[in-house]
This record gives C-alpha cells, structure tokens and sequence, in this order.
C-alpha cells in the first residue's frame, strides 16, 4: 500500500463526496455565501458534515449544542438530523457571521430548529445552565479554550452525551513538543482533560480529507 500524497487523499475525499454526500443546493450555497462575505474555509469537508449528521442520528440526539456557528455550514448537517421537536443551539462571537450563517440555515430550510446565540463561549455557556442537558455537543471554536468548552459540554450535558472536537491534530504540530503556539497549547490542553476528566470517555482519530491533514475527537459523557 503506497503512502498518501496530498494529491492522493483529495481525490479519495472528492470520491467519497461525489459517492457519499453528493451536491446540496442548500449546503452548497452556504459555503459560497460564508467564502462572500470573506470568512475562512474552515467548515467541517463534506463528509465531516455527514459523519455529524448521522452521529447525530445515531445518539438519538434531541438537543444538540454547537459552539462556532461560521456560515452554518455545519449547523445546517445537525439542524437536519433532529427528530421532530429537536433543536440546536449554536455560539458564534462575531455577529456578521451569525448574520450570515442565520440566513444560511433559514434558506435551507431549517431555521425554526435553530437557535444562534451571539457572543463568546465563556460568555454564552454560562447562560445555558438550567436548560435541558444536550445529548451532543460538536466544539469547532477558537482552540485555545477547547478545554473550557469540554467542561462547559460536560456540564451541560448528561451520561450518554456524545462530544466531537474538531481540528485536533494541527497537521501532526500537536505531536511536535516544539510546537508551543496557542493554538496547539490549547488543543494539547483539551485532549490531556479527555484522557484524565473521570467525566470522559475519549479517543481520536487522524482525517485526511478537503481541509488536509487534521483530527477529530469523539467522546462520551459518562
């Protein structure tokens, strides 16, 4: 079997996409509108988008909290996998991408199951004690309070409750012991909470797909 080339792993995700995913008038425009008015392309690949939606589906998820909504991209793929009755609760700072992503997820139909919060996490999570626990929790916001936000998704969550963690392997640089930028700090940060919160139950895995080289997280409240 020959090693990856970047070449190599973007065609295999296009293959995957095209077979898997497929195109979708309401996603698609999502990410064209996000990419207008100037934000990064740092949604969730396509089929990140998907492997949420049926996580989602297959928790049985109810409540799903989002925190970093972007263009809602990744907000649409969650908002579409909730039974009747379900809603997502999604953070995003910057009130030109909520705007942005609250046209997004209304066009493509989903609107009334979501809720955008404004404001930062360490702001708005504090807000959300009280209400009805999240059966999943998908954290894609700045790296540097990764740790915060997995003690605000275990709070808020239950036993039961499925956490996922993008962008945890930096491109291999989380590894890297020179490596001493925040945003790898930070990412080190949560990853060491995961293996040492008796609250968790966690592993992670290596992607290769549109975005490059990264990782996710996946974890279980327990």
């Amino acid at each position: 079997m020959s090693d990856p080339t970047p070449d190599g792993w973007r065609a295999l995700d296009r293959y995957f996409t095209d077979t898997l995913v497929g195109a979708e008038p309401g996603l698609d425009q999502a990410v064209r509108d996000q990419a207008d008015a100037g934000m990064p392309a740092i949604e969730v690949a396509p089929v990140n988008g998907k492997f949420l939606h049926l996580l989602a589906r297959i928790a049985g998820a109810r409540r799903v909290l989002e925190i970093g909504t972007l263009g809602g991209y990744s907000t649409i793929w969650l908002a579409r996998a909730l039974p009747e009755g379900g809603r997502v609760v999604t953070i995003e700072a910057e009130p030109a991408n909520a705007a942005v992503a609250r046209a997004s997820i209304d066009r493509a139909g989903v609107g009334a199951l979501v809720d955008i919060r404004v404001g930062r996490g360490e702001h708005v999570l504090p807000t959300l004690a009280g209400e009805e626990p999240f059966d999943l929790v998908f954290i894609d916001a700045d790296k540097e309070s990764g740790a915060l936000y997995l003690d605000w998704a275990a709070r808020l969550g239950h036993p039961g409750t499925v956490v996922v963690v993008d962008n945890v392997g930096r491109a291999g640089r989380v590894a890297d012991p020179g490596d001493t930028s925040a945003q790898v700090e930070g990412t080190r940060r949560a990853l060491e909470l995961l293996a040492s919160d008796p609250r968790f139950e966690a592993t992670a895995l290596q992607t290769l797909d549109a975005k490059g080289w990264d990782g996710i997280a996946v974890a279980l409240v327990v």
